[in-house]
């Protein structure tokens, strides 16, 4: 049976990302790389992707592989993404995530046609930096707007930026989405509006969305504009 062609794409992203030669096993199961440079997970760290029934795991260094391997090839492939789960098989320091993992294909989006106006601002705008301040250090960092490499689209009240939107553009021709939203104004869509102006501007430019998302509140707007969710991705140090 031949694999969904968003699944295909989004596997052959987290292969390029790992560094070395490494494959999600078509049968299934979890297979674990020596990948010191990999782009998976922060340097040093132990990165876990689990897409569809199979998963990559990279590890900084062979001593790591001994360990890592026999661990966690022996979870289901679910359980690896799972920090609590891979917490009873492994001596974990710090986890960063997990994180779920949504594409799109230009099918299944859903875009947004809100009354609000959304404009076009440069990723090192100050508005932005205001809108960060707004937000928080832990939701300006998980959104990281500074990483943004296209246009940012922008929603603005009484003068200021409420809401953005933007993508970092990753290997494989793959969009990688940021998303912030004031606290004041959650709730009222401007995530949707903005992302769906960001993904209209991804999809012209014939680049893969991603959207890697912590929280339920971030995982409602993707499936809203049509992001489909394909698996997980879990940094651990051990």
């Amino acid at each position: 049976m031949s694999m969904d062609p968003l699944l295909a794409k989004a596997r052959g992203l987290w292969e390029d990302l790992a560094g070395v030669p490494v494959s999600f096993a078509p049968t299934g199961g979890v297979n674990v790389v020596v990948s010191p440079e990999s782009g998976v997970c922060p340097v040093g760290w132990v990165g876990v992707v689990a897409l569809g029934e199979s998963a990559i795991v990279t590890v900084p260094s062979e001593s790591a592989a001994v360990i890592v391997r026999d661990a966690l090839t022996r979870l289901p492939v679910d359980a690896v993404v799972d920090a609590a789960a891979v917490r009873e098989v492994l001596p974990v320091g710090r986890v960063l995530g997990p994180a779920v993992l949504s594409y799109m294909s230009p099918e299944g989006f859903h875009p947004v046609a809100g009354s609000s106006t959304v404009e076009q601002l440069s990723g090192h705008h100050p508005a932005l930096r205001s809108l960060e301040t707004a937000a928080g250090p832990e939701d300006a960092a998980e959104a990281a707007l500074d990483e943004i490499t296209s246009p940012v689209f922008v929603v603005r009240e009484h003068g200021k930026v409420v809401a953005a939107a933007g993508y970092q553009t990753w290997p494989r021709r793959t969009a990688h989405f940021s998303v912030l939203t004031a606290p004041a104004v959650r709730g009222r869509g401007l995530a949707r509006a903005t992302g769906s102006a960001a993904v209209t501007h991804a999809l012209a430019a014939g680049l893969l969305p991603q959207w890697r998302a912590r929280l339920r509140a971030s995982r409602r707007v993707a499936a809203a504009l049509g992001f489909e969710e394909l698996g997980s991705q879990l940094s651990i140090e051990i």
